[in-house]
C-alpha cells in the first residue's frame, strides 16, 4: 500500500529532524567552551631566559668620536731668502730643537749687498760731519734743543738715516741665509735636496712636534654640553684598537657646523708609537648619576617601539618604555618600569605577552 506525503506535511517533518539535530549539538559546543585557556598555556613548553634588575644607579654615558691625530705643534720652516742650498743637515723623521741649523744658503751675494751697505753708511757719516762743521758754534751752544733738531736734520740730508736702514737690511739677508728650526720637533716633508735653487718664501719642510699629539674630533652638538675641559677621554687608534690610551679634552670650538657638529680636540697624555694623520677613536665618559637602568640586551624593538619584558608569575609581561642615553652595555630607561623589576634578557626577541618564562640561573 502507497502512502502519500503532501509537500506541506514533508516540509514539517524536514523542520522536526533539523530543529533536533540542531539542540542535539549544544551540549557539546558548550563542552568546547568551558575548556579554560589555562590548559592551553600549561601545554606550551616555558621558554628559557635569563634575569636581571632594573636598578638606579650611577650611569656612564659614553660619547663616541673619530678623527685624525695632530701634532701640537705643526709649523711650516721658509727660506725667505733666494738662493743656492749648499747645506741641508737634516732628513725626513730627524729629531731637532728649536734654534737648530736645517739648511744654509750659499751667503756670497748678501755679504756683498753687506758690505755695500757699510760703505754707504760710512760715506753718508763722513759727510754729515763735514757739514756739521758749518755749525760749530750752534754744537758748542748750550742750547740742547738747537743742537738735537740740527743734527737730525743733517742727517736726513746726508743720507744717514736710509743708510743705517739699508745696512739693517743688509744684516737680515745675510742672517736669512741659515735657516734655523722655529719649533722642536722631527722634520717632515723636505721638499728640497743640497745644491737646489729656492726662491724667495719657498718651503722647505714642516717640523711637527710629535711627542704631543691632539685628537680632533666632531661631536653631536646635542652631546656638547656633557662634555667640559680637562674631562678625561679614552684614544684608541686604529694601529692599535685593544689599548686606550688617555687624553684630556683641551678645547671645544664654539661653533656649530652646518651638519650639526662641534669640534673637540683632546690632548693625548702619550704619544708612543704614533703619528700625527693617524685615525683613532675618542670615548669620552659622561657620568649621569641616579638614573634607572637595564642592560642593553633587555630592551627589544616592536613595530618601531622600545620594549621590555619583566617576569610575573613565571610568565612574561610586555612593557613599553622610553629610552634615554646608553654606552653599549646598559641603556637608560625614563618611563614604563619600575625599579627593582626583574626584565628578560635573552630569548626576548619573539616574546609574546603573558608566555610561559622559566629562569636559567646559570
Amino acid at each position: 500500500m502507497l502512502t502519500i506525503i503532501s509537500m506541506n506535511n514533508y516540509r514539517i517533518i524536514c523542520l522536526t529532524f533539523f530543529a533536533w539535530g540542531l539542540f542535539s549539538c549544544e551540549p557539546d559546543a558548550e563542552k568546547q567552551e568551558e575548556i579554560p585557556a589555562e590548559s592551553f598555556r600549561n601545554e606550551v613548553a616555558a621558554t628559557e631566559v635569563h634575569i636581571a634588575k632594573a636598578e638606579n644607579k650611577s650611569f656612564d654615558y659614553l660619547i663616541n668620536a673619530t678623527g685624525k691625530l695632530e701634532a701640537a705643534g705643526q709649523v711650516k720652516a721658509v727660506i725667505e731668502q733666494p738662493g743656492y742650498l749648499i747645506e741641508l743637515p737634516v732628513r725626513e723623521g730627524q729629531a731637532v730643537s728649536k734654534g737648530d741649523v736645517i739648511a744654509r744658503l750659499d751667503p756670497t751675494e748678501a755679504q756683498i749687498r753687506l758690505e755695500k751697505a757699510k760703505i754707504a753708511l760710512r760715506n753718508a757719516q763722513a759727510t754729515f760731519e763735514n757739514d756739521k762743521l758749518g755749525f760749530s758754534r750752534d754744537f758748542e751752544s748750550g742750547d740742547e734743543e738747537r743742537k738735537t733738531f740740527l743734527e737730525e736734520q743733517l742727517k736726513a740730508k746726508n743720507g744717514v738715516f736710509l743708510a743705517e736702514i739699508e745696512l739693517r737690511e743688509a744684516q737680515l739677508n745675510l742672517d736669512r741665509c741659515i735657516v734655523k728650526a722655529p719649533i722642536s720637533g722631527k722634520i717632515a716633508d723636505l721638499k728640497f735636496k743640497q745644491g737646489s735653487l729656492v726662491a724667495t718664501n719657498a718651503e722647505l719642510c714642516e717640523i711637527l712636534s710629535t711627542g704631543n699629539l691632539e685628537l680632533k674630533v666632531n661631536v653631536l652638538e646635542s652631546d656638547i654640553s656633557l662634555i667640559s675641559i680637562n674631562q678625561k677621554a679614552e684614544i684608541y687608534p686604529i694601529s692599535n684598537t685593544k689599548e686606550a690610551l688617555e687624553g684630556r679634552v683641551l678645547g671645544i670650538n664654539p661653533k656649530v657646523d652646518e651638519n650639526g657638529l662641534v669640534q673637540v680636540a683632546i690632548r693625548l697624555t702619550s704619544a708612543k708609537d704614533l703619528l700625527p694623520g693617524m685615525n683613532a677613536r675618542a670615548i669620552i665618559r659622561a657620568p649621569q648619576s641616579n638614573s634607572l637602568v637595564v642592560p642593553k640586551d633587555a630592551v627589544v624593538y616592536r613595530s618601531g617601539r622600545a620594549v621590555v619584558f619583566t617576569i610575573e608569575n613565571s610568565e612574561s609581561k610586555w612593557n613599553y618604555v622610553e629610552v634615554g642615553k646608553d654606552n653599549g652595555q646598559e641603556i637608560e630607561i625614563l618611563e614604563g618600569i619600575e625599579a627593582g623589576s626583574t626584565v628578560i634578557t635573552t630569548n626576548n626577541l619573539q616574546l609574546a605577552h603573558q608566555a610561559p618564562v622559566q629562569i636559567v640561573t646559570e
